[in-house]
């Protein structure tokens, strides 16, 4: 399999496929195929790992040292997502849009400058712009390697969209939503201050057309407890 074309723009690649759940596991062979093509090298050289700040990483071991890419894992409703980027560490994450609490969970959980603008927008589309907050908060705690722990929830993030937009605050990262379509909503973040692309790839057999049962969802939502 040949490699992607890589140009010297910081790019962001995200596969989607089915999530079966058997074996081998769907995100293991993703992040393989994203590997030995990003890295060049044949997919049985490949360590599935991670680095120190515990974000997964496809790696290399050569006698000059070891060789390391960026990657992050999302799955909802029978669908796995991954992601990849050569120049630094990545977060993706992505949601089933679905009836939902918008602005209950938004006060619970988000901070007053997000809920005051879940609560500006419209009624018909609250549910997918808090997934939208959502996706990005959680993409972002992954492409800093500790997930919403340390008040990730409380993280203010950037008004939903294209491109990746700096997040506000002292470190250096930015997030955005690339459109997936199918009835998701797809976020995607990198550990950086510089303008990064997001190019979707797509394999035979690793359709996002994929049957989806809610009886197998997998979501980070919290639930929120009545009268809150």
């Amino acid at each position: 399999m040949g490699q992607l074309t890589v140009s010297g723009r910081d790019i962001a690649y995200v596969w989607v496929g089915r999530d079966t759940g058997g074996q081998p596991d769907p995100a293991a062979v993703l992040l393989r195929r994203a590997g030995a093509l990003l890295l060049g090298r044949a997919e049985t050289e490949l360590v599935l790992t991670h680095d120190r700040e515990g974000r997964p990483v496809v790696r290399v071991d050569e006698a000059t040292g070891s060789v390391e890419l960026a990657v992050s894992v999302s799955r909802t409703a029978g669908l796995v997502v991954v992601a990849a980027r050569r120049a630094g560490a990545v977060g993706v994450d992505v949601e089933l849009i679905r009836p939902l609490p918008a602005l209950a969970l938004a006060r619970r959980w988000f901070p007053p400058a997000e809920l005051a603008w879940l609560g500006d927008r419209p009624e018909a589309g609250r549910a997918v712009d808090f997934l939208r907050l959502w996706t990005a908060k959680e993409a972002v705690g992954k492409a800093l390697g500790r997930g919403l722990r340390d008040g990730g929830l409380r993280r203010l993030m950037p008004a939903p969209g294209l491109p990746l937009r700096p997040v506000p605050g002292a470190e250096p990262l930015r997030v955005g939503h690339p459109r997936l379509g199918g009835g998701l909503v797809l976020a995607v973040a990198a550990y950086t201050t510089a303008p990064v692309d997001v190019e979707m790839v797509q394999w035979p057999g690793h359709e996002m057309a994929a049957e989806r049962n809610a009886s197998v969802e997998r979501t980070s939502l919290p639930v929120v407890v009545r009268g809150n």
